[in-house]
């Protein structure tokens, strides 16, 4: 997706006359269905015009600009790109990354500054970084970067409009210099130096056919979490972090080492929705931590996510993998960093009916938590609690660490790096569930790359999914939690519990079975193990792991109430004993259920609804599938959202 797509001549035209601004403008509405902000606008239409300026100068008129251009899988947007030849015929392109900074101060940590952005002084990739980061994620995913004969040259660069050049300015520190030779920033005091930068890489011209080149190229096929894990514990990280991951990365990082020097008590709460990449940030950390030399824990709620990780580790790391629940009798300060991963899955108590009573805490677990370790990294997302007693909350933890004296650092991540990259799918599920309003109102699958569908039966369903996997992708089938759970067979069988007419299915084995038939793998690997396609999996064992395509059956635990205009929960519907105990918390935590079941794809969800007036709402809010009436509900609720400021 790009919001500007032509010539450098037609984009300088653009520029001079004031309409670039108002192009992108219409451009964004009509891919996102809600306009940029003022703020956004105002920097297209100073930042654009500036480097327009700089094209002119440079002579550069016969090349491709490609502005606001989205990363593959990821909805963080480039600001410029312009393509063409070098004077050898080649081909070149280059980012340019635009700011309106007029000054920065100093930050503690490797790569950022501090500035002021977004009505407050904030700490922020140096330009320098942030580009390189872009160049490299592009080089990574992108084939028009690393396929052909050659393939196209990228090179990145900055350019700070209203900044002023002072050699001994912070964004020319020494720590910056291996960036500043590897992506130059430019100053407005540069002009002449930037055009013979752009020049070098671009004399040529003849951008149009490497412009065509960037557009049709493919996206490398998806990398996956748990075989990034195994490559980075062998110090092979696949990754590149983008933007306000790296600034995490490096936060606790410097947190750390500064916990050790100052013996003040650090906790760092970094929050973020469905495939923010709160766990690739979280394991890069612990490699990068142990490395180091620190003594560091991954630490989560989930028995499956931990099992998974400790198979595919195997016996030499699977010690510094643990649960919330591991620290009860943990001496203080025993551990050097605590990287907690799904922290809105922390409890009230590591007790329970199982704990031994020579093995009780009279401590709440997140006290445990901070006790055990001198640095305590907390990822979370406040909308993922399914279960009564969860209660790993942004504002209990910030409550708990002030009531013990410690430093907080808080970030929110917000590039998505799931569903295609698409922000819009996981910000659409959220509203059309209820749980957040946002401006994605309508799902357009004609516009968006993500492969969402509604499928008739739930055969149907499991036969495209397993179509997937035929191809190479990863996929499995869920479901809401509407059928019992039952335990093996003797015989190691599972029995087909999920039953909706003729089609009938296993649920994934219980966590406690032990003797299972051949090809039928443990709970806690049901989503790693090939053969976890033939079972069903339910939120327990989906949670947190990703895959290509994921089916989601929706069951009649959760309903939507046409005359009410409202969700309805339907405890005799629901098999969860723990879940239909909740009382009034019910709807709430049905709807985080399905929101976690839809956004695990990271290509295509596909889903078979239960109840059709569910799947009426749902299809009600796709731009492609509305008849007159719809059509009519659509306009009403634009102009309902229009009236709230929210379009």
């Amino acid at each position: 997706m790009r919001l500007y797509s032509g010539t450098s001549k037609q984009f300088i035209q653009d520029s001079t006359r004031n309409q670039i601004a108002d192009k992108l403008k219409d451009a964004f509405f009509g891919y996102f269905r809600y306009n940029p902000s003022h703020n956004e606008i105002n920097s297209w239409r100073n930042s654009l015009l500036a480097i327009s300026s700089v094209f002119s100068e440079a002579n550069l008129l016969d090349h491709g600009v490609l502005l606001e251009y989205q990363l593959p899988l990821s909805s963080k947007r480039l600001d410029c790109m312009i393509t063409g030849k070098d004077k050898n015929g080649l081909d070149n392109a280059v980012i340019v990354e635009l700011k309106q900074w007029e000054k920065c101060k100093e930050s503690d940590c490797e790569n950022e500054v501090l500035t002021w952005v977004g009505g407050a002084e904030r700490e922020v990739l140096h330009p320098s970084a942030q580009v390189g980061q872009y160049k490299m994620y592009l080089q990574d995913s992108h084939t028009a970067f690393y396929e052909g004969e050659p393939p196209i040259d990228l090179s990145a660069c900055a350019y700070l409009h209203n900044y002023p050049r002072e050699e001994k300015d912070v964004i020319f520190f020494k720590k910056f210099e291996k960036l500043l030779k590897e992506n130059p920033l430019f100053t407005k005091d540069d002009v002449p130096t930037f055009e013979e930068f752009l020049v070098s890489k671009l004399e040529m011209g003849q951008g149009l056919d490497v412009l065509d080149k960037v557009e049709k190229s493919k996206y490398r096929p998806s990398k996956h979490l748990m075989k990034h894990l195994s490559n980075v514990i062998k110090g092979k990280s696949e990754y590149v972090l983008l933007d306000e991951q790296l600034i995490v990365f490096d936060r606790v990082l410097t947190t750390a080492q500064q916990g050790f020097v100052d013996k003040k008590k650090s906790i760092v709460i970094i929050k973020g929705g469905p495939g923010t990449g709160k766990s690739v940030i979280a394991i890069n950390l612990m490699a990068e931590l142990l490395g180091k030399g620190y003594n560091t824990h991954y630490v989560t709620g989930s028995r499956a996510f931990t099992e998974t990780l400790r198979k595919i580790i195997g016996t030499r790391g699977s010690t510094q993998f643990k649960y919330f629940n591991s620290y009860a009798k943990a001496e203080r300060h025993e551990i050097d960093v605590l990287v907690c991963d799904e922290a809105h899955r922390i409890r009230e108590t590591s007790n329970s009916r199982f704990t031994k009573k020579v093995d009780r805490s009279n401590l709440p677990q997140i006290e445990e938590l901070l006790k055990v370790g001198k640095v305590c990294v907390f990822f979370l997302d406040d909308d993922q609690v399914v279960r009564p007693g969860e209660i790993g909350s942004t504002k209990y933890l910030k409550e708990t660490a002030l009531k013990l004296g410690c430093q907080i650092h808080e970030y929110e991540l917000e590039a998505q790096f799931r569903c295609s990259g698409s922000d819009g799918f996981v910000n659409w599920i959220n509203n059309t569930l209820g749980i957040k309003r946002t401006a994605n109102v309508i799902w357009n699958s004609g516009k968006e790359e993500f492969d969402f569908k509604v499928f008739e039966s739930p055969e149907s369903l499991e036969k495209a999914i397993r179509a997937k996997v035929a191809e190479g992708f990863t996929g499995r089938v869920t479901a809401g939690f509407c059928w019992k759970w039952s335990q093996a067979n003797p015989d190691g069988t599972l029995p087909d519990d999920v039953i909706i007419g003729d089609y009938k299915r296993p649920w994934d084995a219980r966590p406690e079975a032990k003797k299972l038939a051949p090809g039928i793998p443990k709970a806690s690997l049901w989503a790693y193990d090939p053969n976890g396609i033939d079972q069903i999996g339910c939120v327990y064992t989906a949670q947190g792991f990703e895959f290509d395509y994921v089916g989601v059956i929706f069951g009649k635990d959760l309903m939507y109430n046409f005359d009410q205009q409202m969700w309805d929960g339907h405890k005799e519907n629901n098999a969860d004993t723990m879940v239909k105990r909740s009382k009034d918390k019910f709807v709430d935590l049905v709807k985080n259920t399905y929101r976690v079941l839809l956004s695990r794809g990271l290509k295509g969800c596909y889903v078979y609804f239960m109840d059709k007036d569910t799947e009426r709402f749902f299809k009600s809010r796709m731009e492609l599938n509305y008849d007159n009436q719809t059509n009519l509900y659509l306009k009403a609720a634009e102009n309902r959202f229009e009236n709230k400021n929210l379009l």
